[in-house]
């Protein structure tokens, strides 16, 4: 392993840890263009950790946590248009 890919992993992981946390202290909420981001970030870059790895557990994880977020800021950004 590379140390980019290293990197890589890292960055994606603490843009994770970071929404979660924000969340927790209610600095952030769930339904908010945000948190959704840092999780589709986040968890992009976890998809080519995974792949770097070769562990499907963590790969089938992180793509269907990368789609939900997408699908959470798409429609996010859905509601802001129709509504302004």
């Amino acid at each position: 392993m590379t140390d980019i890919t290293l990197f890589i992993g890292i960055l994606g992981m603490l843009l994770l840890l970071i929404a979660f946390v924000l969340n927790l202290f209610k600095k952030i909420m769930q339904d908010s263009a945000t948190y959704s981001a840092f999780n589709a970030i986040g968890s992009g870059l976890l998809i080519w950790y995974a792949y770097a790895l070769g562990s499907i557990p963590f790969l089938v994880l992180e793509i269907t946590w990368t789609l939900f977020a997408v699908y959470k800021l798409i429609s996010i950004f859905r509601k802001r248009h129709e509504s302004g």
